[in-house]
């Protein structure tokens, strides 16, 4: 797993300014270090907006992260949509050997839920034949390849272990939604690794708006 932040717009002033446009006005901020300095007044202000669910003026800065990740934690994650876009590497057009990502640890299901896994570990014993058998199937899809199969069918045999590459843009709202849910203590474990480095990212970006957002202020 790969979680790399490779661009991102505005700051936690972009917020305030964002809000204080509907009175024609901005903030008085400064610098130092690089990053904007606010006023005590502007701290309040986006606690205020966070806590009153004024998700507007959070539209207003945003991140792009580039993901390599198993291609079953990207489903997952994929159905975070509204405010956020995806552009995927498409096996459709590249015949690079895939590259896998085989868990070493199994967990047991929870039994009191319908979905997702408990603590414990399963004792499957069969660690290396799963590993064989995924590398069977990568052997098998380059063998499609060179004997002429189109690779938006030879991708048909991967397993959803390979490791898959996007690039994940949104807005400041739109990642705080997505790490509210998915550092969840109940969401997919995977799920929640690339949640914790999302979130440790915009933290440094927007320091006061991720707090406030995220109930850390």
């Amino acid at each position: 797993m790969k979680v790399e932040i490779i661009n991102w717009m505005g700051s936690d002033l972009s917020v305030v300014d964002a809000a204080r446009v509907s009175f024609d006005k901005t903030s008085a901020w400064g610098w130092e270090d690089g990053q904007p300095v606010l006023k005590e007044e502007d701290k309040k202000l986006i606690k205020y907006l966070a806590t009153h669910n004024h998700w507007t003026p959070f539209g207003h800065a945003s991140a792009s992260f580039r993901i390599t990740i198993p291609i079953y934690v990207a489903r997952q994650l994929a159905k975070h949509q509204v405010g956020g876009v995806v552009n995927e590497v498409s096996r459709r057009y590249i015949k690079s050997t895939p590259v896998l990502d085989v868990p070493k640890e199994w967990r047991k299901a929870a039994e009191n839920v319908k979905q997702g896994s408990s603590d414990e570990l399963a004792d499957i014993n069969a660690q290396k034949e799963i590993e064989e058998a995924m590398s069977a199937l990568i052997d098998l899809y380059e063998s499609l390849l060179v004997v002429g199969v189109c690779p938006e069918q030879a991708r048909a045999v991967l397993p959803l272990c390979c490791e898959t590459t996007w690039i994940w843009t949104g807005s400041l709202m739109f990642f705080a939604r997505v790490c509210k849910l998915r550092l969840d203590p109940h969401a997919q474990r995977e799920t929640r690794l690339v949640a914790e480095e999302i979130a440790n990212q915009m933290k440094k970006l927007f320091p006061v708006s991720w707090g406030a957002l995220m109930g850390d202020e």
